[in-house]
């Protein structure tokens, strides 16, 4: 096989490196700053914060006598404080002898167990805290769906022009009333399947029967990363008009028919913008979760869909917001434990796991769609960073924290044999991980 096939193919590889690369400094840099700024606030002087690993590129010395740098590989980073031995915080004996007694309190090795622990859980905690920052921002940008439900852009579509106008408020479809977004949950079950429906509007004080295009159809507003649809090249706003020759007005018909192939080919029909085209691709076998925390394994191709128009919005209070930004970031703690668990227990395929090259792969994805998603993934990832680091395994983070719960418990850390023992096993175990998420990321290409 061709090594080169299997780099994530993008049309531009520079801007999916470029992507994966913004996205790690972001959210290592906010890890790291974690680690130094509650280090230094707790009495423990960082000698170097470093942002990637290798020949340092650019450096520099502030006044409290810390060494920033930027190194050559940027996949990571470090904060070494003083009487560190290396990137990992191991204890390095003879700095430690040498120090004066007044000067061990401002190492890592000799500060109070409080200064300790809260320097190392402060990485992970900067994780989340940058999560939920951006989607709070995110939540206050986009605000809420207006009530009531209110034409705010009419998105094209190749059946041509409707009696829909932007600003009309949808009071009922086909005779289904509607008063709010939630209204809308359920209705595509209520409506025929047909090209035009009856559209009950308010339009300027008056009360108004209209006919506007299927309220749901086959239209793209968003494509997953990795999937058939994506690495197939088609777009948002690309309109599936057929598949395998025959006409659809529906999106439950485009699943429908992606469902029955099985994973056999299918070939579309795409309209986008008056352009048609013809896209050949093969579903894929997917694991989604269910309400119940199982997964069902269905076929997909990788779209997402909407309505036939965007509503509009109407900003939402700082309390909404927070709430939806901190529901956000537990609700990714909660998925990313379930798939680990499932994964696990051989009820999902390993393929649910991203390594470096599926990261690599979807970051470029993300940002080729714009940069509210790219945005969104950053935050999804340094949720995702902060919850791998908490794991209890020598080197991470958690690790460190188990130890000083032992410490807490006994009054005495563990003897530097068994540190030195235990940091090799995690070390060890995280390589072994690492290996296998890369090789995983092989397999699962184009899977």
């Amino acid at each position: 096989m061709d090594f080169m096939s299997l780099i994530p193919q993008f049309g531009n590889l520079a801007f999916t490196i470029a992507a994966f690369v913004i996205a790690l400094v972001v959210i290592i840099f906010v890890h790291e700053f974690g680690h130094y700024i509650v280090g230094r606030w707790s009495g423990i002087k960082a000698e170097v914060f470093s942002l990637g690993f290798g020949p340092v590129i650019w450096s520099r010395h502030d006044q409290h006598g810390t060494k920033w740098q930027i190194a050559a590989i940027p996949f990571g980073g470090y904060v070494r404080f003083l009487g560190d031995s290396n990137a990992a915080s191991g204890k390095a004996s003879d700095v430690m002898d040498s120090l004066p007694e007044a000067e061990k309190r401002h190492s890592m090795h000799g500060a109070p167990l409080w200064a300790r622990a809260a320097t190392v859980a402060a990485g992970p905690i900067f994780n989340f805290i940058l999560a939920i920052l951006v989607f709070f921002v995110l939540a206050l940008s986009t605000g809420n769906v207006r009530e009531p439900l209110t034409v705010g852009e009419l998105l094209p579509l190749p059946q041509g022009t409707y009696e829909l106008k932007v600003g009309d408020e949808i009071l009922a479809i086909e005779g289904n009333d509607i008063e709010d977004l939630t209204g809308m949950d359920g209705l595509s079950d209520k409506l025929p399947v047909q090209q035009t429906l009856t559209y009950t509007i308010s339009r300027d004080g008056s009360v108004l029967d209209v006919q506007g295009p299927y309220t749901y159809p086959p239209m793209i507003t968003f494509l997953i990363p990795r999937s058939a649809a994506f690495e197939a090249g088609m777009k948002v706003g690309d309109v599936v008009t057929h598949v395998d020759g025959e006409p659809i007005v529906a999106f439950s018909q485009l699943k429908t028919a992606v469902e029955a192939s099985q994973g056999a080919a299918v070939d579309l029909t795409v309209w986008n913008g008056g352009d048609v085209r013809n896209v050949s691709l093969e579903p894929r076998r997917t694991d989604e979760p269910q309400a119940d925390g199982s997964y069902q394994t269905v076929y997909r191709i990788g779209v997402v869909l909407d309505f036939m128009f965007e509503p509009q919005r109407e900003m939402i209070g700082l309390g909404e917001a927070a709430r939806y930004s901190a529901a956000q970031v537990w609700n990714i703690i909660g998925a990313s434990f379930s798939g680990l668990y499932n994964v696990a227990i051989g009820a999902i395929s390993t393929c649910n796991l991203s390594g470096p090259i599926g990261i690599a792969e979807t970051s470029g994805a993300m940002a080729s769609q714009g940069i509210d998603d790219f945005v969104y993934f950053i935050a999804f990832l340094s949720s995702a960073v902060g919850l791998m680091n908490l794991l209890p395994v020598p080197v991470l983070d958690g690790g460190h924290l188990v130890f000083h719960v032992y410490e807490s418990l006994t009054g005495r850390p563990p003897s530097d044999g068994v540190f030195r023992v235990l940091m090799t096993a995690g070390l060890f175990v995280l390589l072994a991980f690492m290996a296998f998420a890369i090789t995983n990321d092989v397999a699962c290409l184009g899977g």
